[in-house]
């Protein structure tokens, strides 16, 4: 006797439920000095808005180091660094998170990761999350150094995880945007976790 498959779910759209939180968005608090925002788009292949999906960031505090107990470099982080943050997309598929800039990375070959944000994206008709990096415009030599990017041999492709600077209020540390294709033209480079 040979069975049916099981039909796959996925992942959303569900995340009203409990995945959102009052903070989620703030990875420090509102008025934490140098704080930068990371905003932008989350599209699917025809490049219409994800309405329903959730963008998640990890990454390391200015000092380079993760505000985790598993990091043996732990310590120091800024007061009220979290390290990580969600957003739910909204109507026009627009997630917002505040944070502080990064710091570098050893890399497990011995050199230097650039700065960046770990980033997990949820969506309906996703079977599971989507993984993949937001790098720094203003980093140009930590980024041609950074292990992940070098590995990516079409720079068109390795583009997709630089964020764009927006103009900001002179004094403010910075605004960044970076919009997530899920698929077709200029898909964002995603890895396999």
């Amino acid at each position: 006797m040979t069975l049916p498959l099981t039909p796959s779910q996925t992942a959303g759209p569900f995340f009203a439920i409990g995945l959102p939180w009052a903070d989620g968005p703030h990875v420090v608090p509102e008025g934490t000095p140098g704080a930068i925002t990371i905003s932008g788009r989350v599209l699917d292949g025809a490049g219409a808005p994800v309405t329903d999906g959730l963008v998640e960031t990890w990454q390391a505090g200015p000092d380079g180091r993760f505000a985790h107990p598993d990091d043996p470099r732990s310590g120091g982080e800024a007061a009220g660094f979290r390290g990580f943050g969600r957003c739910p997309t909204d109507a026009a598929g627009r997630y917002c998170v505040m944070t502080l800039r990064p710091g570098r990375l050893p890399s497990a070959g011995g050199g230097w990761e650039a700065p960046h944000l770990d980033v997990s994206v949820f969506a309906r008709g996703l079977l599971d999350r989507v993984v993949t990096r937001i790098y720094f415009p203003d980093e140009e030599e930590a980024n041609l150094a950074d292990p992940v990017l070098r590995a990516i041999a079409d720079p068109g492709r390795r583009a997709t995880l630089i964020a764009a600077a927006q103009p900001g209020q002179p004094g403010q540390p910075g605004e960044f945007r970076f919009d997530i294709r899920l698929q077709g033209r200029q898909e964002t480079v995603f890895f396999e976790v």
